[in-house]
C-alpha cells in the first residue's frame, strides 16, 4: 500500500486535484455578491443628506426662535 501512494502518478494527481480544487474555490469566492456594500454607502448618503436636512431646519428654528424672542 505504501508503495502505491509512493508512487509519482498518484502523487501528481493528488497534487493537480488540490490545486484545481482551490482555483474552482477562488473562483466561486470571487464572484460572491458584493452589493451589499453598495447598499451600505447609500444608506450612510441617505443619513447624511437627511442629518444635513435637520441640522438646516434646526438652524432655522433657531433663527426665528431668536427673532421672536
Amino acid at each position: 500500500m505504501l508503495e502505491w501512494l509512493t508512487n509519482p502518478w498518484v502523487i501528481i494527481i493528488i497534487v493537480v486535484s488540490v490545486v484545481v480544487g482551490n482555483i474552482a474555490a477562488l473562483k466561486q469566492t470571487a464572484n460572491m455578491d458584493l452589493t451589499g456594500r453598495g447598499k451600505t454607502e447609500r444608506d450612510l448618503d441617505k443619513l447624511n443628506h437627511l442629518d444635513k436636512q435637520n441640522k438646516e431646519k434646526d438652524q432655522k428654528e433657531e433663527s426665528s426662535d431668536n427673532k421672536d424672542a
